[in-house]
């Protein structure tokens, strides 16, 4: 079998590089090898089939295979030998593999900053010997290891800064929401009740009863003159705030209810209990059209969207749930949170969001929830998460911290933990929701400490005053 393969391989090497092959320089070693007689049709030297030992040949001035990537055509390179496992083996050295170069590609930057292995080194001078050749393993071995992602730099933002601090409430203000127009806001408490406030002035205009329990969440609508709220007491109620009063009642959930949300396109309410479940409302008829179910613990915090999918929902058994609300199934369910989900956010500008967990707070991509990054370092029960289109991610904890994010590279510029009301236990201190307001330039806390408190951004800090802190240090990132 070894005689057959040597004879084709010296039939193949004679048909293919017989005619390229003159040899002034090497005559008298390749005649110590071959016999002197062994001629073909075109005068050049033909190669023993029958012999027994291995059988070299010299090619200069041609170049069979193309030269490796920085390899100079010196004195030393222009030789090579044909087809011996030393010319291999530096033509693999000087060539990356296939699976060097798909590593190098995913490790490439972005922006078209990179450049194929060996594109540098052409650039050269014709210096360079077969020493680079023997470099190669190492300058392969340092393309194959992956680097670990580093922080970008992040944008500047001012540091918030507490300037009002408003009391009315006789408990714990649960949520809150900023009317469309932007001249008042509206809370819910554990008090029962849900007060108006005037945006500007911080001053009280109306007291709205009818809950028997918590109120834990309120929304305005911008479409209609409707004020909607939702409590521990199973009612979700639908106020109109022309005439101040209750017009409708959405029954069906069979525990408490924790949160609600509106479609920002269609006439439908959103809501999360405690009984697992989240439901789809027709606001004008009051029908449930979809029982969200699927869900093995109490659902804390729901979000709309007009885009798909059209539903977020966050739960007490650490997942998050991306529905069809179409079909009112689920379309993807997301794992990655180890404790419960209490807080949910969406980018108003970019098609991703935000979940809040004692964990981490995690950044994701729709419309499947492909993950993004961790933000790490809230390390509380987080409540309440709002995001502003300038990118400033506020998180709000049951310790009463808040920090704030810059959301495109998960920096942490700021920490706030604001003094409770004088006369509150220091216990009291818990943060359970915060909102923008519209123009965005002012953002409003909701507290244990029965008040609701209002920051703006600080108009004197520069980046001087306030640098970022940040240096391009290897992130620890944890995936999962």
């Amino acid at each position: 079998f070894l005689n057959s393969h040597k004879r084709k391989m010296a039939i193949k090497l004679r048909n293919e590089y017989g005619p390229v092959l003159h040899m002034p320089t090497s005559k008298e070693n390749f005649k110590e090898k071959c016999p002197q007689n062994a001629s073909d049709s075109y005068g050049h030297k033909q190669y023993p089939a029958n012999q027994g030992q291995e059988v070299e040949y010299l090619v200069t001035g041609t170049h069979p295979y193309p030269p490796g990537p920085g390899v100079a055509l010196t004195a030393d390179t222009k030789i090579q030998r044909m087809p011996s496992e030393s010319a291999a083996q530096s033509l693999a050295v000087a060539l990356p593999s296939s699976q060097t170069r798909v590593d190098a590609n995913r490790n490439a930057p972005a922006g078209g900053e990179y450049r194929h292995p060996g594109a540098s080194d052409r650039s050269q001078p014709a210096g360079m010997t077969a020493a680079v050749m023997e470099a190669g393993n190492a300058k392969n071995s340092a393309l194959m290891a992956k680097k670990a992602p580093t922080m970008p730099k992040p944008q500047w933002h001012p540091p918030w800064k507490l300037y009002r601090v408003i009391s009315g409430h006789l408990g714990w203000v649960r949520c809150i929401a900023v009317e469309p127009g932007n001249q008042w806001f509206v809370t819910g408490s554990a008090d029962r009740t849900i007060k108006i406030w005037d945006l500007a002035s911080g001053k009280l205009k109306l007291s709205l009863t009818g809950h028997i329990s918590t109120v834990r969440g309120v929304i305005v609508s911008t479409r209609s003159p409707y004020l909607f709220s939702c409590g521990e007491d199973k009612q979700v109620k639908c106020w109109d705030l022309e005439y101040n009063k209750v017009i409708r009642h959405y029954h069906g959930h069979l525990s408490a209810v924790y949160g609600l949300d509106l479609h920002p396109t269609i006439d439908v309410l959103v809501t999360c209990s405690r009984d697992s479940t989240a439901r789809i409302w027709d606001v004008r008829t009051k029908a449930s059209v979809h029982t969200l179910s699927g869900h093995t613990n109490a659902v804390a915090t729901v979000r709309c969207q007009a885009a798909e999918p059209q539903i977020i929902t966050g739960s007490h058994d650490t997942t998050i749930r991306l529905w069809d609300l179409v079909a009112g199934k689920t379309r993807v369910t997301l794992t990655n949170h180890k404790k419960s989900v209490r807080a949910v956010v969406l980018h108003p500008r970019h098609y991703t969001f935000a979940s809040g967990s004692p964990d981490n707070i995690k950044q994701w991509k729709f419309p499947d929830g492909s993950f993004i990054q961790n933000l790490s370092g809230h390390n509380a029960i987080i409540n309440t998460l709002t995001v502003n289109s300038d990118g400033v991610l506020v998180s709000g904890a049951d310790n009463g911290t808040m920090h704030l994010w810059d959301w495109r590279t998960g920096y942490n510029f700021q920490r706030v933990h604001a003094a409770v009301q004088p006369g509150s236990l220091d216990s009291e201190s818990g943060i359970f929701a915060c909102a923008f307001d519209q123009s965005e330039s002012r953002l409003l806390t909701a507290e244990a400490d029965k008040t609701i408190k209002v920051y703006k951004e600080d108009d004197t800090a520069t980046e001087e005053t306030h640098p970022v802190s940040w240096k391009p240090e290897i992130i620890k990132r944890k995936r999962f």
